[in-house]
């Protein structure tokens, strides 16, 4: 199983750093999935948000990265999506990044597919 190099935040404190990242960049619909208690799951928590262009998901992604690097030094260990903007997943290993367009999110529905997860929607007054 693939480990995250620092560990001195918690999944917990880098999956806020994450979100705050898409905050920066007035990501829409921020939602935290807590997975810590979910059985089979394959990380912590999932950050998922929406943008509006390719330009906004493309801003989202590199804001996220940002401030993980500037936070703790911390790269990804990958990345996907990035040429085709329209879904963009940046794998911090025990927290996942999930950028989306609009109507990509809807059609994966990661928050009902992850049901069980323990679910924090971001109140649109914080972006």
């Amino acid at each position: 199983m693939k480990e995250r190099k620092n560990k001195e935040l918690s999944s917990k404190d880098l999956s806020e750093l994450v979100a705050k990242g898409m905050i920066e960049k007035k990501g829409l619909d921020i939602a935290i999935l807590d997975l810590r208690n979910v059985k089979n799951s394959i990380t912590d928590f999932f950050v998922i948000c929406s943008g509006n262009s390719d330009t906004q998901i493309d801003a989202l992604a590199n804001s996220v990265e940002d401030e993980i690097y500037k936070m703790s030094k911390t790269e990804p260990w990958q990345k996907e999506g990035k040429a085709n903007g329209e879904w963009i997943l940046i794998d911090y290993v025990d927290v996942v990044a999930h950028i989306f367009n609009k109507d990509r999110r809807k059609h994966y529905d990661l928050e009902e597919l992850w049901g069980d997860a323990e679910v924090t929607y971001l109140e649109d007054s914080m972006v």
